[in-house]
């Protein structure tokens, strides 16, 4: 199998009948040797997918299912995805066609100029509101600055990799995923295209603001011990305060004697200190909680129905 195009899906049947047909058409000029498969992953949808997805498996062998027993999130649909496809190559797009699926040759004749790797890089994002667009780019450029792994920013998970790069993320079993951040780790020779980013075709997204959070939480733990740091380094710097204003207490007691008992610097002092203790905690608590869901070693995803065979574990290197 020379290509494989692994599409989450949830909630998509709007979507579906285009994106398949638009895939067609750009993957059979192609004339791939092997040929090519499409990999459709329900992500445990409500509306009419699954059932349009089987449709299209019943008219095309080409094509492939993976229906999850429920909602297992995007970053676990595209590793299933991983999981089961046979392509030398991988393509990962969303089913929302705000990602063209007529990039897909660019990005294949790219990788043959001897990258591993090829990311789409949006120019432009039509169709987010301003609140979206501006989250997107701080988060991206905070992550750049906080991680010791180069995360290209402005990019979504819309690209092509090698089978050496797929075999590299099969390798890394953490519950918590963050695809764009693992690929970037792995390495390899990447390089990037760039595109205009069109609005949703069809349909509601399915990544609210409480997802979004939970994903940027994912990708900092995931990626950067700063957060930790910086709870550590904000301690000393409180309790070198703190020290300071007991040095003016006593200072004020005992030599000037302008010493006034009142509660407001006191509560001031408590509630600052509490803040700062409970963020700390917080912190802490994310990564001890990133730490336990691996420590119980759940499988990442369960599958209720699917056409596609496992493959075996690649090798370690």
């Amino acid at each position: 199998m020379e290509l494989s195009v692994i599409i989450p899906i949830y909630n998509e049947e709007a979507n579906i009948d285009e994106l398949y047909q638009r895939l067609l058409g750009v993957l059979e000029p192609m004339a791939l040797p092997g040929g090519f498969e499409l990999v459709f992953v329900n992500d445990g949808s409500r509306d009419h997918s699954l059932p349009l997805l089987l449709n299209l498996a019943a008219r095309d062998a080409r094509v492939r299912y993976i229906d999850f027993s429920r909602n297992f999130g995007h970053q676990v649909a595209v590793t299933a995805g991983l999981d089961r496809s046979r392509g030398e190559a991988v393509v990962i797009i969303d089913a929302d066609l705000q990602d063209p699926p007529e990039l897909i040759p660019l990005l294949y004749q790219k990788m043959h100029e001897g990258f591993e790797v090829v990311y789409a890089k949006r120019r432009s994002r039509q169709g987010d509101s301003a609140a979206k667009k501006l989250t997107a780019r701080v988060f991206y450029r905070l992550l750049a600055r906080i991680t010791s792994v180069s995360i290209p920013v402005d990019t979504g998970d819309f690209r092509i990799i090698s089978r050496k790069v797929v075999d590299g993320l099969r390798l890394m079993p953490e519950q918590n995923k963050f695809i764009r951040g693992q690929i970037s780790w792995i390495g390899y020779r990447q390089t990037f295209i760039e595109y205009d980013r069109a609005g949703r075709g069809g349909g509601e997204t399915g990544y609210t603001y409480r997802k979004m959070l939970r994903f940027a939480l994912d990708g900092i733990t995931a990626f950067s011990d700063l957060p930790l740091k910086a709870a550590t380094i904000t301690g000393f710097a409180v309790s070198g305060v703190a020290f300071l204003v007991g040095l003016y207490t006593l200072y004020s007691r005992f030599v000037t004697h302008d010493y006034e008992p009142g509660w407001p610097s006191l509560m001031v002092s408590i509630l600052f200190l509490g803040g700062v203790q409970l963020i700390s905690v917080g912190i802490i608590g994310e990564y001890i909680a990133r730490l336990s869901a691996n420590v119980r070693q759940r499988p990442l995803y369960l599958i209720s129905n699917t056409n596609t065979a496992p493959l075996p574990s690649p090798p370690a290197h």
